[in-house]
């Protein structure tokens, strides 16, 4: 397979948006909001919507809301073809100048750091969902959310369903299932149609859970195994599948789990990079079987199956850190299992 080799290839291929999504783009009225787009995800997000929408041949607009600390950021989504407003969603009186749009991605909200800094984490992922989900109430709203509002689980049960009562541990769950639970709110009391989208993990080459292992085995350093599996997707198929995501936004909330099919080993995969770096592999930590793990069958029965196998997120990984590619050094801390953050 060809594998991207500089980062102007790794953001095209995120930003294919395929042929479902480009049908629904023209099959959903009105334009495209998304709160929080200068993240992680969001920038690649915002471009995978543009590509789709003028693939499609539509005439709708994509909106980019953040605070815009990076104006790198801004620059490139303005560059393509993105409209961009900047906001504090922890600000009121800015979010009720924000335009009412028909649909909604909601990304913004606070995770690392929180350990320390609980109030400040509670306040993003509460109190600006509530400013947003009074304001957008008559929109649809996909309400980005995480698996790490289930209980932790082991691997032989294949992973958390929608149907598993949420049981938070620690200030970020527990303010992550806070958020999910104002737009639930906001769903039954104005009739909002909302989607909470509990995602778990996406992986981009610049971060996620397979580059922070292939990061301690090409650095011979030892892969932390206290956590003994976990999920993963490509970041374009979970922001493929949040786009379409929309047109399932319902009231009351639905929740989605969103991953990808498989359960895996963490040391099935730090003796894969092991072999394809050249690498000797060690552990560290003593190997546990509770862990964070999504069952995304559901999502599987809307959107299909995710077009980016393990084997070639695995693959392209390997080459990336054997490539010199760039690291964003966001560790996903996906071996925390004691919800601090």
């Amino acid at each position: 397979m060809d594998y991207p080799l500089n980062e102007e290839m790794l953001d095209n291929l995120l930003a294919d948006p395929g042929s479902d999504l480009i049908e629904m783009m023209k099959r959903l009225p009105g334009d495209i909001m998304i709160l929080g787009i200068n993240g992680k995800m969001g920038l690649t997000m915002g471009r995978l919507a543009v590509n789709a929408i003028r693939t499609a041949g539509c005439s709708k607009q994509v909106i980019g809301v953040s605070r815009f600390s990076d104006p790198e950021g801004r620059r490139k989504l303005e560059e393509w073809g993105i409209r961009t407003i900047a906001c504090d969603l922890l600000d009121r009186n800015a979010v009720v100048e924000l335009p009412q749009v028909p649909n909604v991605i909601f990304m913004a909200g606070r995770k690392f750091g929180t350990d320390g800094a609980e109030d400040l984490t509670w306040a993003m992922n509460v109190l600006a969902p509530a400013y947003v989900g009074e304001h957008f109430k008559e929109s649809r709203i996909v309400a980005f959310s995480t698996g790490c509002v289930y209980p932790l689980t082991s691997a032989e049960t294949g992973g958390c369903t929608e149907a598993v009562t949420p049981e938070p541990v620690g200030d970020y769950s527990q303010s992550c299932l806070g958020r999910e639970r104002i737009f639930s709110y906001c769903s039954r009391t104005y009739g909002t149609r909302v989607l909470l989208f509990r995602l778990n993990y996406a992986i981009d080459l610049r971060y996620g859970v397979l580059h922070d292992i292939a990061e301690q085995v090409w650095n011979n350093r030892p892969v932390n195994n206290t956590v003994g599996h976990f999920n993963v997707i490509w970041q374009g198929d979970a922001n493929r599948y949040a786009l379409r995501a929309l047109e399932y936004a319902g009231s009351p909330a639905v929740p989605l789990n969103i991953t990808g099919p498989e359960t895996i080993p963490v040391e099935y995969i730090a003796e894969k990079f092991g072999e394809l770096m050249e690498r000797p592999v060690s552990y560290t930590g003593t190997p546990g079987d509770k862990c964070y793990l999504n069952n995304a069958a559901k999502a599987f029965s809307l959107f299909g199956y995710p077009r980016m196998s393990l084997e070639k997120m695995i693959e392209m990984q390997a080459e990336w850190f054997k490539n010199g590619g760039r690291s964003l050094g966001k560790p996903t801390h996906f071996e925390v299992n004691n919800g601090k953050f």
